[in-house]
């Protein structure tokens, strides 16, 4: 009976109270959000957030319609001013097409105007650039300083949603490009070492590893050794004896192993190039428009020239459904982001190893000749 209850006070004891449960569901959902699988799911959802959040502001009613009256109305008196021009006055010919070429400059203005800074595509069109798949576009281009140009905000409160919602987006994209590239840098070390190398090359890279690995010790014990004077030659003998015997190549060696600098360059060439034949397929592009639209959009340019278009942005069958092939498109720029940020890890770790390669030469030439 005394273990039972000397058990229940201790349990009592124990008991969290409901605030402190909160804090720690708080602080394991913070350490989630913030993991691999977290960071991805925190971009996705800020992504779709925004697409959301810049439908509700651009896609306001009376926006679009008042572009569209203002352009019909400027259309309607710049046809009567024409008009008036032809029957009601007399003119020689030059005088009249002066004032025709003043009238018709006048409104190509004023059209231009209204495609390049609310979109305007016709007064049969409804100007719906702002669909989900657009707008979730235009959201991913902003945190990913893609910044195709295609498809801006009109509204003064769309201009402030975007600078706010870029201050948060960018770091966030870019913790993800950290993260994600450092573990597919990781996971394609593990691999290369795994399946492309040789037995030879395992060897051989083992024997390197034991000699940096003896170097490294002996630059250590001389800098003790200068310091303080008492590690003696037998000890540090024996300690290099100790250092000689490596074992198998476990999952920390072989992310020593270095990727060569063509493959890395072969990987970005046949992703672009996968990138290529798809969008050519989608937007009815030529190859090369396909390559050169992924090689901008993946090293965040983005001139705007070619964009995904009305198969992408569009609605499909007036719907506004999401299509399969934008989904894929958002997926591969941003795993092709990553893709890249891995590539670039691995070809500086690369050079690294080879400049370290190319001191330790040096160094064994000049202890040499001395």
């Amino acid at each position: 009976m005394e273990r039972k209850r000397s058990g229940r006070r201790y349990y009592n004891k124990r008991k969290k109270t409901w605030t402190q449960q909160c804090k720690d569901y708080l602080r394991q959902f913070i350490a989630f959000l913030f993991s691999n699988i977290g960071i991805i799911c925190l971009v996705v959802g800020y992504t779709i957030a925004g697409a959301f959040m810049f439908i509700f502001i651009e896609s306001a009613p009376g926006n679009s319609q008042g572009i569209i009256d203002l352009v019909t109305a400027n259309r309607t008196g710049t046809v009567a001013r024409l008009w008036d021009l032809t029957c009601c006055s007399t003119y020689y010919e030059d005088d009249w097409r002066t004032e025709v070429q003043m009238h018709l400059r006048s409104f190509q203005s004023h059209v231009i105007e209204a495609v390049r800074n609310f979109s305007y595509e016709g007064a049969s069109k409804e100007m719906e650039r702002w669909t989900f798949s657009g707008s979730f576009l235009y959201s991913l281009s902003v945190i990913t300083t893609i910044g195709y140009g295609n498809v801006t905000p009109r509204t003064l409160l769309g201009k402030l949603a975007t600078i706010l919602y870029a201050i948060v987006g960018m770091p966030l994209f870019l913790l993800y490009l950290s993260n994600i590239g450092d573990i597919l840098a990781k996971s394609f070390k593990w691999i290369y070492a795994k399946c492309c190398l040789c037995r030879s090359c395992k060897k051989r890279r083992k024997r390197m590893l034991a000699l940096q690995r003896k170097e490294q010790w002996k630059m250590d014990m001389r800098d003790l050794k200068l310091n303080t004077g008492v590690l003696t030659e037998g000890e540090e003998s024996d300690d290099e004896g100790t250092t000689d015997g490596s074992s198998s190549l476990s999952f920390n060696d072989t992310q020593e192993v270095t990727v060569p600098i063509s493959l890395c360059l072969t990987i970005m060439v046949g992703y672009i190039s996968g990138g290529a034949v798809l969008f050519s397929k989608w937007e009815d592009w030529e190859f090369f428009d396909g390559s050169y639209f992924c090689f901008i959009s993946l090293s965040t340019i983005g001139f705007g020239d070619f964009v995904p278009g009305s198969k992408i942005t569009g609605t499909a069958n007036g719907s506004g459904s999401i299509q399969v092939s934008f989904i894929l498109c958002s997926m591969y720029l941003m795993l092709g982001m990553a893709l890249i940020a891995m590539c670039f890890n691995l070809m500086q770790q690369d050079v690294v190893m080879k400049i370290r390669t190319c001191t330790d030469i040096l160094r064994r030439i000049t202890r040499c000749k001395n």
